[in-house]
């Protein structure tokens, strides 16, 4: 299983209709796209300074299946609001139990 994980960073000024219609396109992907698995997202609730704005994170049986969710129909529109309305977006996909579980307690750096 891979894990989808895309963090956002807003420009200041992102229309809240445009913001709503982006978040309303993400619960409706749920369920709809073959080979997602699951889908959360939400945003920050710190806001400290190191904090982005938004996160989503999606699992997926296969790597194609991510190709399949970043070329679907219910994935292309919400591009034309996240690209022109974020300063930065970082993601990282990884294997699920490919690495061993921390052992030590990590605090917030």
């Amino acid at each position: 299983m891979i894990r989808h994980t895309v963090l956002f960073k807003f420009k200041p000024g992102f229309p809240p209709a445009d913001k709503q219609a982006w978040v309303a396109g993400l619960n409706n992907m749920a369920g709809k796209i073959p080979g997602m698995l699951s889908l959360s997202h939400g945003a920050d609730v710190l806001g400290t300074e190191r904090s982005f704005d938004y996160a989503i994170v999606a699992d997926f049986e296969t790597v194609e299946d991510i190709a399949v969710y970043n070329t679907h129909p219910l994935h292309e529109p919400l591009k034309a609001y996240s690209f022109p309305n974020s300063q930065q977006i970082l993601s990282v996909d990884f294997h699920l139990g490919d690495t061993p579980a921390a052992t030590t307690k990590t605090t917030q750096s």
